[in-house]
């Protein structure tokens, strides 16, 4: 068995510790050392905020991001209001001659005589929206001017002759009627109405 070079270990064997620095490299390794700064610390990961905390943190918009924020519609909510239908009004002196006179015509008569309010508010719902999808301006409404006081105890006088007016300005019937006035004495006077419908 031949030895190896000086300072070598026997040829095939085997080390018997770890190698020793030389002064030289000992001499790099301070130097090297110096140089080196140490790392900071991390900071722990922070936990995740609530919903109502996450909100709170959020930083205020700005006068531009409001604006674009202010613009943008909502993508859901309720719809948007539609302008209020306007009250129906009394007709005017031109027109009540006009129709009282035969010079435009009365394209619908609807006679409640006999009827109870049920009946009645029933007839008078069905007679304008057909009026209204045939294209008529005025329907002659014929209420009775009432019983006699007296004459049926158990019934008030006059009662369609209040409740139509009041009808006619109810969701439903309010859409169909721009207005409504007394008929003509040739007509039934005090007891019918004349009433005009909107144009469809």
């Amino acid at each position: 068995m031949t030895a190896g070079r000086k300072g070598g270990t026997p040829s095939g064997g085997r080390v018997s510790g770890p190698r020793q620095l030389t002064d030289d490299e000992r001499g790099i390794w301070r130097e090297v050392t110096r140089s080196v700064r140490p790392l900071r610390a991390l900071p722990p990961p922070a936990a995740p905020l609530a919903p109502t905390q996450a909100a709170a943190a959020a930083p205020p918009l700005s006068g531009s991001a409001l604006a674009v924020a202010a613009a943008v519609p909502p993508r859901s909510g309720p719809a948007p209001r539609q302008a209020p239908v306007p009250p129906a009004a009394a007709l005017s002196r031109r027109d009540l001659r006009k129709i009282a006179r035969g010079a435009e015509p009365i394209g619908l008569r609807l006679d409640l005589h006999g009827m109870t309010r049920a009946e009645a508010r029933a007839a008078l719902e069905r007679t304008l929206a057909r009026a209204r999808r045939e294209g008529v301006r005025t329907v002659l409404v014929i209420t009775g001017k009432g019983l006699r006081a007296g004459a049926y105890a158990e019934r008030e006088p006059g009662v369609l002759r209040r409740e139509v007016p009041l009808w006619l300005g109810l969701p439903g019937l309010r859409e169909l009627v721009v207005g409504f006035d007394t008929a003509g004495p040739g007509h039934g006077g005090e007891g019918a109405l004349y009433i005009r419908l909107r144009r469809a």
